[in-house]
């Protein structure tokens, strides 16, 4: 069969849309004759009713969480004496560890016959009670901010400073001196003491005063024309 062809557009009769309105009932008007909207309001009144009679719904006040922790369990905090207490502790075992290195390394170096551990041990222990007491007395903590008696407070830092200064230019030039002039038995029994009480001061000292402290060792160092053995 032959396809139909369609009409020319030229042929179209060109009107104005209908705009009488309606002809049949909308849909609003279908819905008030079946009496939807009775329906609706019926139905919206009976569950009015059940949400009025049931069980109120009390608020509890919950207190603000700050960051997730429970203050009830955690333990109170440290008292200033305590804390001073475990850091010192903490700073002398490790300064006598340091001690109980250097002294077995000295007399490693120094090819002594053979170590002689109980001596290492006592020398180790007194140099914990040594560091212990000078720890306890020298170290700046908030339990005790007064390092000299009748100084003011605003200087006391700075006449700590300059205490742990002096000491470690003391302490580094002594030690260099004594490892490049004294004998092995002199050098066995004061470098560890000696080494371990500069690098304490330099530890306490602010950067830039350590800084200054090793700078004058290194000045030290090159002026009496030592070499670093």
């Amino acid at each position: 069969m032959g396809r139909k062809r369609a009409e020319s557009p030229s042929n179209i009769k060109f009107q104005y849309p209908d705009r009488s309105g309606p002809k049949e009932k909308t849909l609003l008007e279908l819905a008030e004759e079946r009496g939807l909207f009775a329906q609706a309001q019926k139905k919206q009144e009976e569950n009015d009713k059940k949400a009025n009679k049931a069980p109120k719904i009390t608020k509890i006040p919950i207190k603000p969480n700050d960051g997730g922790h429970d203050h009830d369990n955690e333990p109170p905090p440290l008292s200033p004496g305590a804390e001073r207490f475990l850091e010192t502790t903490l700073y002398t075992i490790s300064l006598t560890m340091l001690h109980f290195t250097l002294d077995v390394l000295v007399q490693n170096q120094y090819s002594a016959d053979r170590i002689v551990w109980p001596k290492v041990w006592m020398r180790a222990l007194q140099a914990l009670f040594v560091f212990g007491l000078l720890i306890y007395t020298l170290h700046a903590h908030s339990s005790n901010p007064t390092i000299l008696p009748g100084l003011p407070a605003r200087f006391q830092n700075h006449a700590r400073q300059v205490i742990f200064l002096v000491t470690s230019v003391c302490s580094g030039c002594y030690l260099i001196h004594i490892t490049n002039t004294y004998g092995y038995l002199a050098v066995m029994k004061q470098a560890p003491p000696v080494g371990c009480l500069w690098v304490w001061s330099v530890v306490e000292l602010q950067l830039p005063w350590a800084v200054l402290s090793l700078a004058v060792a290194g000045a030290y160092l090159k002026v009496r024309g030592y070499d670093i053995k």
